[in-house]
């Protein structure tokens, strides 16, 4: 079974899923800032992390079908799940099969779209470099996934973002990469699930398609979509902000579309 780490003793249960090269202590600068309402399950990733690798090719559905076996080992049917980027893919996945089981489905710098070929071209290629020079592909990519306008403030932070990656089992993320050039188009789960839907994405993420994703998201009341001033990594770059539109987002309730 994957690795795991339970905190705190809220009613309400929130399943943290982290995104690719990352692992649970990504939430520790975000932890502090939510609800006591919540009790936390934060999980570790296949490949990621102490989890291993459960196969050559991890499709998203696949890892949703470890993190259904976290949940029953821990006897939660109900749980507002979330997930950064990659673990935001696998939680579409963990909808599609499991929606009994969603209080409210969270994509944090995350998309329902798949990848366009352009994008699946990029991550074949980067096939042999992730098994051969892994250092070099962290190095090379994770700077990027920040606010480029706060390169300076970010040091830090981007710092501590290399260090997780680095340590990342390099095969676990090849896996993962084949994993998410399988994906599918998850629109029609966004247009059919009856739980409570939050969408937090970055204006200058990189790595997602935030206005096209945005732009074209169901018109349902269940969905509501919030807009940051920061890269791909809202839990280093913005965390008490996050914390705070998630704690009134999933225990509250507030107006559609805000831009903070």
């Amino acid at each position: 079974m994957l690795n795991f780490e339970r905190k705190g003793n809220g009613k309400e249960v929130l399943v943290l899923l982290h995104g690719f090269m990352e692992n649970i202590s990504i939430w520790n600068d975000m932890e502090p800032h939510l609800s006591e309402n919540f009790s936390l399950v934060k999980i570790d990733l296949p490949g990621h992390g102490q989890s291993d690798i459960i196969a050559e090719v991890q499709t998203m559905e696949l890892v949703a079908e470890e993190v259904k076996k976290v949940l029953d080992d821990q006897n939660l049917e109900k749980v507002h799940l979330l997930g950064h980027s990659m673990g935001g893919y696998i939680s579409l996945g963990f909808a599609e099969k499991y929606p009994q089981y969603l209080k409210s489905l969270t994509l944090f710098f995350s998309s329902y779209l798949p990848d366009d070929e352009e994008k699946k071209a990029q991550r074949i290629k980067s096939y042999r470099i992730i098994k051969d020079s892994f250092s070099h592909y962290v190095r090379a990519g994770i700077p990027n996934l920040f606010n480029p306008n706060e390169r300076d403030i970010l040091e830090g932070k981007i710092e501590t973002a290399l260090e997780v990656a680095l340590s990342t089992n390099n095969l676990g993320a090849l896996a993962s990469v084949k994993g998410m050039v399988e994906r599918s188009d998850k629109r029609h789960i966004l247009e059919n699930l009856d739980a409570k839907i939050l969408v937090i994405a970055g204006k200058h993420d990189n790595a997602v398609k935030t206005e096209m994703m945005i732009k074209n998201l169901p018109d349902r009341t269940n969905i509501k979509s919030y807009i940051l001033d920061c890269g791909h990594n809202g839990h280093w770059e913005k965390p008490s902000i996050c914390a705070e539109i998630i704690n009134t987002e999933l225990l509250h309730n507030m107006p559609k579309y805000l831009v903070f």
